[in-house]
């Protein structure tokens, strides 16, 4: 079993099973979810919810694949697990309910690109997003996120039963059990704590009857994924605001490479593996815009489970993924998935939302606390999460400025904190 623990020894099939399986218990939740918050508020028909929910699952264990086995400079060749992404929610659902979702998919096709040719060229731009950028942006994305996770605690946004005693009740049960499970768990249960909350949750929905099954009757055995569900359409504006929160992901991918180099391998991490990575999220995100999904990153979860359990090996991890695709390829557990109702989404989410914004104070202590690095923080956070509250303080600006910041409070602290750092003389850090 020790070759487990090397990135390429070879692991018997039933043995890395476990194991494998382990990777995707840890993301299972975290994937799934942001396609399903997004179908509900954009009010996608529960059989299109099911086959985006199919995709997402195939989606990232071909990324995941990719990042193991790399095609060309595209995938760092280092065991770590993609899904879709929750930095894309808040804008997704802008654009969505506003423009579409062809729209949507628009965007996040040619953003990918974009953000894959970066990652092809890693010279180019690194030295643009030091530690405390990184930092600012992770932060103002956990701050972000909350307004959703309280959202679907509630019953979704829309919903005619928003914040009545059946949501309260099992948003809070749900919420109790992934605390407790984070709390009391020891070892691998630790890190199923919002998997554990789901099915607490999940099972106390059911039994309290309001959980649909009536769409199963309806459901094939097997079915391939669906391709191009909405037909792409290219605005210049929504790309623009997707491609800022592309590079906003690029760089909390940046972060996952240098964690897994340093926790799980033990060394730094090189600048191509950086670079590949980024690569790696951006075409594979193309290919989930072609999908119908939201785009693509590396998930901090399993990063955190490889440095904890240093079970590195590539072959063993990839095992996970073919069982991500094979479960997309079986429409009863996509439509069983999105009958997850919405405030056990919640009370998962608001713990897993309140993470990031965690791991974001982490990286702001260890950027220090120099006079500059203040500045930067304080007013980029500042303005981007004060000036996006604020309704109609952008109406003056062309339309195009509007939908890349009026409602899009990562993108304006993502700029903010590049130009004050390219700005700010370098000496009032002494």
């Amino acid at each position: 079993m020790a070759s487990i623990y090397e990135l390429d020894g070879r692991v018997p099939v039933l043995k890395a099973i476990p194991f494998g399986l382990q990777h995707v218990l840890a993301m299972f939740v975290a994937n799934i979810t942001p396609i399903i918050i997004l179908a509900n508020v954009v009010g996608i028909g529960t059989a299109t919810s099911s086959a985006l929910v199919q995709n997402c699952m195939i989606i990232a264990g071909i990324g995941t694949l990719v990042q193991l086995y790399p095609i060309w400079r595209i995938g760092s060749r280092l065991p770590i697990v993609m899904g879709i992404s929750f930095t894309f929610l808040s804008l997704a659902i802008a654009i969505a309910t506003t423009q579409g979702m062809g729209t949507l998919m628009g965007a996040v096709i040619v953003g990918g690109l974009v953000e894959g040719c970066l990652g092809l060229f890693p010279n180019k731009w690194t030295k643009l997003i030091p530690h405390v950028v990184a930092a600012t942006v992770v932060t103002a994305i956990g701050f972000s996120l909350l307004p959703i996770g309280a959202n679907s605690f509630a019953g979704g946004q829309g919903a005619a039963d928003f914040g009545s005693a059946n949501n309260w009740i099992i948003g809070s049960v749900t919420l109790l059990a992934c605390l407790v499970t984070q709390v009391f768990a020891r070892g691998f249960l630790r890190s199923l704590s919002v998997l554990v909350g789901l099915a607490v949750g999940y099972v106390l929905s059911v039994c309290m009857g309001v959980v649909d099954f009536s769409a199963l009757n309806q459901v094939d055995v097997v079915a391939l994924p669906s391709f191009m569900p909405f037909t792409p359409e290219f605005h210049l504006d929504a790309i623009l605001a997707i491609v800022c929160v592309y590079l906003v992901s690029a760089t909390e991918t940046i972060g996952d490479t240098s964690a897994i180099c340093s926790g799980a391998l033990g060394r730094n991490v090189h600048k191509r593996e950086m670079g590949s990575s980024v690569a790696c999220d951006g075409f594979v995100s193309t290919v989930a815009g072609l999908f119908g999904c939201t785009p693509i990153t590396s998930f901090s979860q399993n990063v955190g489970l490889a440095t904890m359990s240093k079970v590195i090996n590539r072959s063993t991890i990839a095992i996970g993924a073919a069982i991500m695709i094979i479960g997309g390829l079986f429409p009863a557990v996509g439509t069983i998935l999105t009958t997850i109702p919405q405030p056990v989404l919640g009370g998962c989410t608001i713990m897993m939302f309140g993470s990031i914004l965690f791991a974001g104070f982490g990286m702001l202590a260890k950027s220090g606390f120099s006079q500059r690095n203040m500045i930067i923080v304080s007013l980029s956070l500042s303005v981007g999460l004060g000036f996006t509250q604020a309704t109609g303080l952008f109406a003056i600006f062309p339309k195009i400025v509007q939908t890349v910041f009026a409602e899009n409070c990562v993108a304006v602290v993502f700029l903010l904190a590049v130009l004050l750092n390219l700005i700010l003389p370098k000496e009032k850090e002494k």
